[in-house]
């Protein structure tokens, strides 16, 4: 990690937020949603990327996603323009609704999130989106995955080989920074 630093969301909650690497010259910011336990991902994305990952946990377990949205979009305004967003699980849930709420993301990546009605109006979405699942994950996950993709105006499915819901950073990684290079270039 190379700082720690914070920003205040609409409602005036402070979230701290830690920033890995500067990635490359004139290359868009990664904000990660899930939590510390991506930290190893940040650290692989930090050398082609600036990273930041956010606190989510200051509004307890199930913080309102209203409010989890607003603290998001500090993030991102800390992030600058441009910038992709990363969830897994509930992150990705998260980082959908966020871009459907209408958040400047230029490319949401999401790996396995939770996929029922409750995510709201996905048509919504304009960003490109990659949706990913692990190879080896339950056939009703990746089922799901699949119906996710298809249903979002622009976005793909990748299956990772040999991967289950506990994704190994070194194998998302790369799949990521390809992702979110390539929506850099097309805006």
């Amino acid at each position: 990690m190379d700082e720690v630093r914070t920003v205040v969301s609409r409602d005036g909650t402070t979230i701290a937020y830690e920033r890995y690497g500067t990635g490359a010259a004139g290359g868009p910011a990664v904000v990660l949603v899930s939590g510390a336990g991506e930290v190893p991902l940040a650290r692989l994305l930090a050398r082609s990327f600036p990273v930041f990952l956010y606190d989510r946990g200051v509004r307890g377990d199930a913080g309102p996603v209203e409010r989890e949205v607003e603290d998001l979009a500090a993030v991102l305004e800390a992030a600058g323009p441009g910038a992709a967003v990363h969830g897994s699980g509930q992150g990705g849930a998260l980082a959908l609704a966020a871009a459907a709420a209408g958040l400047p993301v230029a490319a949401v990546s999401v790996f396995e999130p939770p996929y029922d009605d409750t995510l709201g109006p996905l048509p919504e979405v304009h960003a490109r989106v990659l949706v990913v699942d692990g190879g080896a994950s339950p056939t009703p996950v990746r089922r799901a995955t699949r119906e996710l993709s298809a249903r979002l105006p622009r976005a793909r499915h990748r299956t990772l080989t040999g991967q289950t819901h506990e994704v190994a950073p070194h194998v998302l990684a790369p799949v990521l920074a390809e992702f979110v290079a390539e929506a850099s270039d097309g805006l």
